[in-house]
């Protein structure tokens, strides 16, 4: 049965993302091996441990809601405020980044980057000649632009991706300098994609921060769909893959972190849907309830409704071959 987390006080996101990776029962494979530490300080101390022991709070079924007190007691340690509000793709990545470096198994460390981890190869050609630089990079998040170069809304998820994987020329003060050419001259910037986890984050850049360091919310309607093939999204030249690796870019929706409000005053919440029983849940700090389709589908936006939900984070999770 699903389980809900009390808010501590301007821990909806905090809640919000530990409700995502509770109820990925990959991750939980993971949890459930990390060694236990040894003192009762470091145990107080050890996020893996703490994330463990509100997993079986949760799982005892025996309230609606449990609260993650020791687990937030245990992130001030590491410096994560509490009693404020935060951004959900970085706290994300604070909290993976605390995961990873707590298992002190080396395997199960492994096993964590490749559940989450995205591989990115960075090209840099010289225009003028054939000289180039590659580079391979890994990243937690497709950090995906919801407008383009020229400040239009782009119009479905499969534009964000495509506009994210679509090279850029860098002319004027942004040419780069040719070792070859002796100069600075115009290079085309790409990135490829080399290789997808078995849990793929997107995070949709709906935070939007201006020249006068305000920042505000787009909140355009921006459809995504529950199943995604990026070899259908993405062409030949926006990849880097072999054959065995492109067959398995095939990916269901698994959960949506949705912010409502504006951006100095909000509320996250999480749909996600259940892997054993293949329900649509939405968790709303304690509260907790089965919803549709179709309830998921109205955190795609609405240009004139700023307060509304919005998919702010999309995690989805390749399909199993049949």
């Amino acid at each position: 049965e699903a389980i809900g987390l009390y808010n501590l006080g301007q821990t909806c996101c905090l809640n919000s993302l530990l409700q995502v990776f509770l109820m990925n029962i990959r991750f939980t494979g993971i949890l459930r091996r990390i060694t236990v530490p040894s003192s009762p300080a470091q145990r107080r101390n050890n996020v893996p441990y703490q994330m463990l022991l509100l997993l079986e709070k949760m799982q005892c079924g025996k309230c609606k809601a449990v609260g993650p007190t020791d687990l937030a007691f245990c992130l001030s340690k590491h410096r994560v405020k509490l009693f404020v509000q935060h951004d959900a793709a970085q706290l994300f990545l604070t909290l993976w980044n605390l995961l990873k470096k707590q298992m002190k198994t080396p395997e199960l460390a492994q096993e964590l980057s490749d559940l989450y981890t995205i591989c990115i190869q960075e090209h840099l050609a010289c225009q003028n000649c054939s000289f180039e630089i590659k580079s391979n990079s890994t990243m937690l998040t497709l950090p995906l632009p919801v407008l383009d170069a020229n400040s239009h809304r782009l119009k479905t998820l499969e534009d964000c991706l495509q506009y994210f994987f679509h090279p850029e020329e860098l002319t004027g003060q942004n040419m780069c300098f040719c070792q070859q050419c002796g100069r600075k001259t115009t290079f085309l910037q790409s990135m490829k994609l080399v290789h997808l986890p078995q849990t793929l984050t997107l995070h949709l850049k709906r935070f939007c921060f201006e020249r006068s360091s305000h920042t505000h919310k787009l909140s355009h309607y921006l459809p995504f769909p529950q199943e995604l093939d990026f070899n259908e999204v993405l062409t030949e030249n926006q990849c880097q893959a072999d054959d065995s690796e492109k067959a398995t870019w095939q990916y269901e929706l698994f959960a949506v972190v949705a912010h409502s409000g504006f951006t100095s005053c909000g509320h996250y919440c999480a749909y996600i849907r259940s892997l054993t029983e293949c329900k649509w849940y939405c968790f709303n700090d304690s509260e907790v309830c089965q919803v549709s389709w179709d309830d998921v589908k109205c955190t795609y936006g609405h240009s004139s409704l700023y307060w509304r939900e919005t998919a702010y984070l999309l995690i989805y999770m390749k399909k199993q071959p049949q």
